[in-house]
């Protein structure tokens, strides 16, 4: 990095997958389309669209091939959609996603409540994901739920996290999301096992998804910066969760996220007063106030006019 050139922070936006895959209103496709070809052109990098999955399972995403032939594509961005199996990679295939996101737990109670199966198995399952993405060119992301705490079994070891992570990369995997599913993770803890895992896999590329449930989101994305993780999930307006860990809110808002890196010198790429109008037009998608602190208060930057009585 040159003198005077900020450093790169990459934000990827998961809102329009992790956040809608939650809400009982089901938001119609034409409406993703707009909310899509806004977040396109917001300067992200990334972007998980939707999911593969069946219907039945998430009624909310169930329009996942139409939304994917519907939206206007910016060259610049990565259309990425999560898979859970082989069938939900060739469907991903036929909608010309970019990248594959497959999800498995660190914790063996969460995969089996999560994905209705073993760890071994979704391992297994993997294996197969990854040499159908090859052949297609297409890069497969695995997403590590859990990482950081189980909301079923507790504490989750490091040492089984690196157990996981040994078995994702003797598959071929090299890029990893660890997940805070429920917002467990603090920042000792997120420093420990970040630095870890980037000296023992200095190949691999790590995200870091985090939720917002005890408030500790933005805390423990500066621990991870400051051990050198630069790339980090995050959901427009704080939105989403998961459905099968009990207690888990929110992601990491995207949006308070880019304020508080830019305030910082780190260079998002984000154009945060567009990103602030898209909030507001999820807000009405969703029909409710969202949990975004910048949203409600403006940036920092925001003056306000003298009160009539002084």
């Amino acid at each position: 990095m040159s003198i005077g050139e900020k450093q790169k922070v990459f934000i990827y936006e998961v809102a329009p997958r992790d956040g809608l895959q939650n809400e009982p209103k089901f938001v119609e496709t034409k409406d993703k389309v707009v909310l899509l070809n806004m977040l396109s052109e917001s300067g992200f990098k990334k972007i998980e669209t939707t999911s593969f999955t069946s219907p039945r399972a998430i009624p909310a995403l169930g329009d996942a091939d139409e939304l994917m032939q519907s939206i206007k594509r910016n060259p610049k961005v990565t259309y990425s959609a999560l898979v859970p199996n082989l069938r939900g990679l060739q469907r991903a295939v036929s909608a010309n996603v970019e990248e594959a996101n497959f999800v498995l737990s660190c914790s063996e109670t969460h995969n089996r409540v999560n994905l209705r199966m073993s760890r071994e198995d979704s391992l297994a399952q993997l294996k197969d994901v990854v040499e159908v993405g090859r052949e297609n060119q297409i890069n497969i992301n695995t997403s590590l739920s859990t990482a950081f705490g189980c909301p079923m079994e507790g504490e989750v070891r490091l040492s089984e996290v690196i157990g996981v992570v040994e078995r994702l990369t003797s598959l071929g995997v090299d890029s990893i999301t660890l997940c805070d599913t429920t917002g467990m993770a603090y920042p000792d803890q997120v420093s420990k096992t970040c630095s870890q895992l980037k000296k023992l896999y200095p190949s691999v590329s790590f995200t870091l998804h985090l939720h917002n449930t005890r408030g500790l989101a933005l805390a423990n994305a500066l621990a991870a910066l400051n051990v050198g993780i630069n790339q980090f999930d995050s959901s427009l307006g704080g939105l989403g969760g998961c459905p099968y860990a009990p207690g888990a809110s929110g992601n990491v808002c995207t949006e308070d996220l880019v304020h508080m890196l830019e305030l910082m010198g780190y260079d998002t790429g984000i154009d945060l007063t567009h990103l602030l109008k898209v909030a507001s037009y999820m807000e009405k998608l969703v029909g409710r106030k969202l949990p975004s602190y910048v949203l409600k208060a403006g940036p920092r930057s925001t003056i306000h006019p003298v009160p009539h009585s002084v």
